[in-house]
């Protein structure tokens, strides 16, 4: 099995790509997916950091906003909050690992892999990356997301050069859909072999 770690800064495409990947039969871990899902109603992550952030947490699971302000501007606090979560997405990754051990290609989609050290666990890594202007245009078509916002999560993540250097293949989707598809079924011949027979 090859894992091949996916990430991108946001507003790259990488959701679109990570989704590309499962339409082509590749089995692809969400991170950011299984956060959500930890965190959400019933969630195992739930009883948790109600304890540790009190009032944090509804029948609906954590109130993200809430936690947010809980740990924002408080590393100590965020710590704190890093070591609940991590071990436990570990977990979800070990066991999505083993389910799909057959598999020739697996697809871990973490969004902050090179900051979290996530690409150490994987054998290779592709960046997802556009042209700054379009990334730009794609983040500030969001609901709510300002120019300032959108500067302050980038400068939380690792410059979209600096990923695409580190890299062991580069997806651009900056080109139409279809143009992007094709570097994913190239990737995935490269990777996976012949499929099929």
């Amino acid at each position: 099995m090859i894992i091949l770690g996916l990430t991108g800064s946001i507003g790259m495409g990488k959701s679109t790509v990570a989704r590309m990947f499962e339409d082509a039969g590749i089995p692809v871990f969400d991170a950011d997916a299984e956060v959500h899902r930890l965190q959400g109603p019933g969630g195992a992550l739930v009883g948790t950091i109600e304890a540790a952030f009190p009032g944090t947490t509804s029948s609906e699971g954590v109130n993200r906003v809430a936690l947010g302000e809980a740990v924002i501007g408080n590393a100590q606090a965020f710590a704190r909050l890093e070591a609940l979560v991590h071990p436990a997405v570990a977990q979800s990754r070990a066991a999505f690992l083993a389910a799909n051990q057959r598999a020739p290609l697996v697809v871990l989609d973490i969004p902050l892999l090179f900051e979290t050290g996530g690409w150490e666990k994987a054998d290779k890594v592709a960046v997802v990356s556009a042209p700054a202007e379009v990334q730009r245009a794609r983040v500030l078509a969001r609901p709510g997301m300002t120019g300032a916002r959108f500067e302050a999560i980038l400068a939380k993540q690792l410059p979209d050069a600096e990923k695409r250097a580190r890299a062991d293949f580069v997806i651009d989707t900056g080109e139409p859909l279809e143009a992007t598809r094709a570097q994913i079924d190239r990737l995935i011949a490269c990777l996976a072999g012949p499929r099929g027979g």
